[in-house]
């Protein structure tokens, strides 16, 4: 991923590099306030009431047990153990289009007493998924599904209804954390395994609304770039299942065979196949936590664009006048442009360098990059080793918390 937060991660398409240009693919956010082609999906329904009256009770029954076998017979015996701890999420948000023009006949019969205008607003909703980690309410859920949401109805397998509370969403990470008033729910467990390509992968959700769906498949892979994936504005690797995921399913868990959640199920690429991705469930967890104790997440920033650099890269560089530098390397990670004013420039980074170690580590790719930033952190200084025109530089620089955007 890239540490400068207004342009595409890593691989940068340079069209004499013949790089395939994953974003000429519309991708489908999953949920409630899923954008595709700027559209919102909405589900089956895109209106609703402008309330809607919350049952809203904190039930004091005894803890349900979600008792999962060491490794299950069948996905039947997956689903029965944790679907009760899989909810939909209906998030409602009110829209203001601007003022309408009223009818120049209404004004002449009602007069002084109607407007010139009225305001045009509707309510939008639409439909997610999410699971629940503690049995006192905290569910995890995508940020989408709940963005600029008014309200936020949960409903569980067995047919209850809460109001929920939003404690943080972050929408850079695509992970939300929200809150019911209530105790003794089913909880659901997370996987610390290390997840191998070819495992089985079980998503369950609420696809266009139909509740509780349960798909099969595998995971087709791991470690998907948010740049490979075509959403490079997200901070955060994917796995890939070929599960069939549909919207309404964000938020929802991907599971293992012991019916372990391994990561939260969040988009598709519309027109494929079989290419559905998940937010690994150790970064939903990171995440979540920070969250939960702050209600936000400060993203590490030094500001730098990068360039995995291959031969063919390389010579394209040096071939554009326009470029104003040179690069000898044809391996390692290329400072295509650094951001005026960031901890980078400060730190005297300039275009044209290539990173070699992050904090004493060798790095091959802007994926490593990021992760080393992100490692770092705010409160310590980022150690970085550059080539520059063939001579091994130092520099030091501390990251600042990523700029917000728009």
């Amino acid at each position: 991923m890239t540490v400068n937060p207004a342009s595409p991660t890593e691989n940068r398409s340079f069209a004499r590099a013949g790089k395939r240009a994953i974003a000429s693919l519309a991708l489908v956010m999953l949920g409630a306030g899923a954008a595709t082609a700027g559209s919102y999906y909405r589900g089956e329904s895109a209106s609703q009431p402008e309330s809607v009256a919350v049952a809203q009770k904190a039930y004091q029954t005894a803890p349900v047990s979600l008792s999962l076998p060491a490794e299950a017979n069948s996905v039947a015996e997956v689903v029965q153990a944790v679907g009760p701890a899989v909810v939909r999420i209906n998030a409602s948000r009110t829209v203001s289009s601007g003022a309408a023009e009223m009818p120049e006949e209404f004004r002449r019969f009602f007069g002084n007493r109607m407007p010139a205008q009225m305001p045009r607003e509707r309510t939008e909703s639409g439909v997610g998924s999410g699971f629940i980690v503690s049995e006192d309410g905290r569910i995890l859920t995508n940020a989408h599904v709940v963005e600029g949401a008014d309200t936020v109805q949960v409903t569980l397998k067995d047919g209850r209804t809460f109001e929920g509370k939003v404690l943080g969403s972050d929408p850079l990470t695509d992970v939300a954390v929200i809150d019911l008033d209530a105790n003794n729910l089913p909880t659901i467990s997370v996987s610390d395994a290390e997840l191998m390509p070819g495992e089985a992968a079980i998503a369950i959700g609420n696809p266009l609304g139909l509740d509780n769906t349960v798909t099969v498949g595998i995971v087709s892979a791991t470690g998907r770039t948010s740049g490979q994936v075509g959403i490079p504005d997200k901070r955060v690797d994917f796995i890939q299942t070929d599960a069939a995921i549909n919207p309404g399913n964000s938020g929802g868990p991907l599971l293992n065979a012991k019916g372990e959640v391994i990561g939260m199920n969040t988009a598709i690429i519309s027109g494929a196949q079989g290419l559905g991705f998940a937010i690994p469930i150790d970064s939903v967890q990171r995440i979540s936590e920070q969250l939960v104790a702050t209600g936000k997440v400060e993203h590490p920033f030094i500001g730098i664009q990068m360039i995995n650099l291959t031969p063919e890269v390389r010579d394209s560089i040096n071939e554009d006048p326009n470029r104003g530098f040179q690069v000898a390397a044809d391996s390692g990670v290329l400072v295509a442009s650094v951001v005026p004013g960031s901890p980078a420039a400060k730190a005297g980074l300039r275009a044209g360098d290539v990173v070699s170690q992050v904090n004493g580590e060798a790095i091959a790719t802007g994926k490593d990059v990021q992760s080393a930033v992100e490692e770092n952190g705010l409160k310590r200084q980022l150690q970085l080793e550059i080539n520059r025109q063939g001579s091994a530089q130092q520099f030091s620089l501390r990251p600042e918390p990523l700029p917000a955007q728009g």
